[in-house]
């Protein structure tokens, strides 16, 4: 190798089962050129045979990585191309903003103070009470978060555990973790309107899972509980219970279901509750005659997410269980100097800063204010698309307006609207305006106006929302 010592590496272990060390004065600086690899290209033809049918292939629209030219740090031409292509993303992202009403995320935020961490490598690996010997992390912060949902879920400080997920199906599968080991065997029990990050924890944990039906609105079906519970006595019951589902936003009634347990004999100390308030977790304790969530009820965790309601720009969530029920899943980490107890082993650490800041910006009562908008503009949503004689229903505890599923996929596309079958919904969020929904209105009935002409008819969806919010031609005229 020119201008370097040859360096050779046997192929083969020794007489003794050792490898062989390196023969040869090492040079820090030899490195093999390769070739770069090829670009595997497809014929057109075979591309379109592989798209997805539920969505587009995103091969058709990817930013594809470029080898930068041997001159480029003299030109800057990769730079500026770069540049570009940022600055186009940034405007696609404007725009969509724009037309964003399907998913539960709250747009509506300033978080230009922190741009100054974006520079550092935040890890919050391990147990956020442990401090470990990376010293580039921010529990101070994540912990004074979690401090402050365990005020709000009535639990005091020496009694909880918790840390901040990356997601809030990662605090699903930690909560019905946790509940999986407190109950090796038991069943896990859920809503067939549950979220599938609870049916994915089923699968990855193997355990056995009841699916429970619900009621019109989406709630959970006591009476059907009942009988799954009573069919399987013998074994404890691990519970999942939605703080507001993902389609229609159901809340399940948490007081129902502990009586439904103790009725069917199911002391305390059988059965583990989790609590899945993605969304709804942190509106329900600002509205009124909505179920308390309280660790002074029997019940093992809850957690959150944070990019939905709370605002964060990067997914993320909180989870909290009791003290003596994580203890049962931890283990001590030498090279970690700390605990492990949590899914993921690295976590982002910025998360908790944004988190902290908006908490503490807002307060409970910014978020008591943002729930009474979102409650009030989604009651005027509700009434505007029925008055326009649409098919619409709105659970009295939720800001999650369900409506018939728009005939046009370019027009579902173009609002982000989330599908099911034959309903779609908006999620009403604090930067949801009543002019962002005039104008998503009036949208909305022109396209009908063309959808619906001669013999073509509304979809009747009343199984989905109840016949009292079903306005096709058969339940108009009753009405």
């Amino acid at each position: 190798m020119a201008g370097g010592a040859e360096i050779e590496v046997a192929a083969s272990p020794d007489l003794n089962g050792k490898a062989e060390v390196c023969n040869g004065n090492f040079h820090p600086t030899a490195i093999q050129l390769e070739p770069l690899p090829p670009v595997v290209s497809e014929h057109p033809a075979e591309r379109k045979d592989r798209e997805i049918v539920l969505g587009r292939n995103v091969h058709t629209t990817c930013h594809s990585i470029t080898e930068p030219e041997v001159n480029d740090e003299q030109t800057g031409d990769k730079e500026a191309q770069m540049a570009g292509v940022l600055a186009r993303y940034r405007k696609n992202l404007m725009e969509r903003t724009k037309h964003h009403l399907g998913y539960p995320y709250n747009l509506d935020f300033d978080y230009g103070a922190l741009a100054q961490l974006q520079h550092f490598s935040i890890n919050n690996l391990g147990d956020p009470f442990i401090e470990s010997n990376y010293g580039v992390h921010s529990r101070q912060f994540e912990v004074g978060v979690l401090d402050w949902f365990a005020r709000l879920w009535e639990i005091e400080e020496n009694k909880y555990w918790g840390y901040i997920t990356n997601c809030g199906t990662e605090g699903n599968l930690h909560g019905i973790l946790v509940g999986r080991e407190v109950f090796p065997d038991g069943i896990l029990y859920a809503s067939r309107e549950s979220h599938y990050s609870v049916f994915k924890a089923a699968r990855m944990y193997r355990m056995e899972c009841e699916k429970v039906d619900t009621l019109i609105s989406g709630e959970i079906d006591c009476s059907d509980l009942r009988v799954k519970l009573l069919a399987n006595k013998d074994k404890p019951a691990i519970l999942n219970v939605n703080i507001g589902t993902t389609v229609k936003g159901a809340v399940d009634d948490l007081d129902h279901v502990i009586q439904t347990l103790e009725e069917c004999g199911f002391s305390h100390d059988r059965f583990y509750i989790h609590c899945d308030g993605a969304l709804f977790g942190l509106m329900m304790p600002f509205v009124k005659r909505a179920p308390k969530v309280s660790f002074k009820k029997p019940i093992g965790s809850v957690s959150v997410s944070g990019h939905k309601f709370v605002g964060c720009p990067m997914p993320c969530g909180v989870q909290i269980t009791r003290m003596e029920h994580v203890n049962v899943l931890s283990s001590n980490v030498e090279y970690l100097a700390s605990r492990d107890a949590t899914i993921m082993g690295s976590r982002n650490g910025h998360a908790p800063i944004f988190l902290w800041y908006t908490l503490n910006r807002k307060g409970y009562k910014g978020f008591q204010k943002d729930v009474q908008k979102c409650l009030r503009n989604a009651h005027y949503l509700k009434d505007r698309l029925q008055e326009a004689g649409i098919s619409a229903m709105l659970n009295e505890l939720s800001s999650t307006v369900v409506f018939e599923r728009p005939r046009d996929e370019e027009f579902t596309r173009r609002w982000q609207l989330a599908c099911q079958g034959n309903i779609a919904h908006v999620v009403v969020m604090p930067n949801v305006t009543i002019e962002k929904l005039d104008f998503f209105l009036s949208e909305l009935v022109e396209k009908r106006s063309t959808w619906y002409q001669g013999h073509v008819q509304p979809p009747c969806i009343a199984a989905e929302i109840g016949k009292d919010n079903c306005y096709c031609a058969e339940h108009k005229s009753n009405k």
